[in-house]
């Protein structure tokens, strides 16, 4: 039963889903970001698992196999901190819709794809729709989730990554057997598709976008929503701040957010250059190590498991420990184990170990700049904010399977490119030292 002071903060359809019990209808619509972040896991890794098969058939070199691996992420950068905007503007819901319709469209045109500059088109619209439905469902799982569950909502949200990575690759390892590098992008546009349907059933617009963008009817659009999760309607919309009418999306670069904007954005970006070493580069290590693409498929998806156990558990320690500070010490490990994986290992098992280990941590490092990212940056700018670090940050994750490709074309050895590419998980801690976290209205 609520006391006097909770009824009072639940006059308004955000603080009422805030102070309110999470309804099962509200763990549905998370659960469905969990399962678009999936899509993303699965999306971004269908040009790992068919690098193997692009390269044979089409004759490229390693450097030029850099760049087909980056072109989805370069879509991403772009995608995200255009449609992050979008999302604050015009609503979640429609711009999920949105980026889902452009993902399907891009995965299928991939498969049929008859060279290489077609392929690079294609992957570039798949990356526009991740990037911008990246902003929109991390905004709208922290807006569907009270402030009691948020950090556990945020979490699953940000596993579904790897948890599609997992799904994806046991599913790949069959496609690879019986058929080509095509059949994975057209089991993505499929997957991708299916979700449509999903969104447009069981996930609203969030109350608290209603709320702080009022427009026509704002109110009862929020109270129908209100109701849907169970929770009682409510007479009116939050008290406008003063400084309302001065808000926009650029606020993300006023006074009050520009170091948190600089500083979280720098640190997404070193830290996923280190994250997408791995997880662009595995495939084709394993392959030059003399295994099949299958034996590839297979360790990139222990590198998801890994990922998935290591966001699990970071969800967990982190309803007892800092967010910051438990983030910052995940980084430092991720250091030093993407270090460590250069070392390499003589059989696939023992590859398969430490790449999931290092999984492991350098997913839970970026389950935390997520969780971060819900935080800082105020409801109005939130997918702003969001996208614009997740764009710039998706740069640096286009950029290291290119750095990557050069480096080993150069001559370099596993080990000096890793430790070269691991450096970023290291900077990326370095700025969270100076990062100030304050929770976003």
């Amino acid at each position: 039963m609520m006391g006097a002071a909770e009824r009072i903060a639940a006059n308004d359809p955000k603080s009422a889903i805030d102070a309110g019990p999470m309804h099962f209808r509200q763990w549905i619509a998370v659960a469905i970001t969990v399962g678009l972040n999936a899509l993303d896991g699965f999306d971004v890794l269908s040009i790992s698992f068919a690098s193997p098969g692009i390269a044979r058939e089409w004759g490229i070199s390693q450097s030029i196999l850099g760049w087909v691996l980056s072109m989805e992420l370069l879509g991403m950068a772009i995608g995200s901190v255009l449609l992050g905007g979008a999302a604050d503007r015009f609503g979640r819901r429609p711009t999920i819709l949105g980026c889902l319709s452009a993902m399907t469209l891009g995965m299928y045109g991939a498969g049929q794809a008859s060279g290489l500059e077609e392929l690079l088109a294609w992957r570039l619209l798949t990356g526009l729709g991740i990037g911008g439905m990246l902003a929109a469902i991390n905004a709208a799982a922290a807006e569907f989730s009270n402030n009691r569950r948020r950090s556990l909502a945020m979490s699953l949200m940000v596993i579904g990554y790897p948890i599609g990575g997992v799904l994806g690759g046991l599913v790949v390892q069959q496609l690879l057997v019986a058929g080509g590098w095509r059949d994975v992008f057209v089991f993505g546009a499929w997957a991708t598709a299916a979700f449509i349907p999903l969104v447009w059933l069981f996930v609203p617009e969030t109350p608290a976008f209603l709320d702080r963008r009022r427009g026509p009817n704002a109110l009862d659009r929020a109270n129908r929503i209100l109701l849907r999760f169970g929770h009682s309607a409510v007479l009116q919309l939050s008290p406008e701040p003063e400084t309302a009418a001065r808000r926009s999306l650029a606020d993300i670069f006023s006074p009050q957010l520009i170091a948190t904007t600089l500083l979280i954005t720098f640190a997404y970006f070193a830290h996923i250059t280190s994250f997408y070493f791995i997880i662009k580069w595995v495939p084709k290590i394993v392959v030059d190590l003399g295994f099949a693409p299958s034996a590839a498929a297979s360790v990139l998806t222990w590198a998801n498991v890994g990922g998935a156990t290591g966001g699990a558990l970071f969800g967990l320690i982190a309803t007892r420990v800092d967010l910051k500070r438990l983030t910052i010490c995940t980084l430092f490990a991720s250091t030093g184990l993407i270090i460590w994986f250069g070392s390499g290992a003589d059989d696939l098992p023992g590859l398969a170990i430490m790449v999931a280990v290092a999984g492991m941590f350098t997913n839970a490092a970026i389950v935390g700049l997520y969780a971060l990212f819900a935080q800082i940056f105020p409801t109005h700018v939130r997918a702003t904010g969001t996208g614009f670090a997740i764009g710039v940050g998706r740069g640096g994750a286009a950029l290291a399977p290119v750095i990557g490709g050069y480096l080993f074309q150069a001559g370099m050895g596993l080990q000096a490119v890793a430790a070269i590419m691991g450096a970023g998980s290291f900077l990326a801690a370095l700025a969270l030292l100076r990062l100030r976290v304050r929770q976003g209205d």
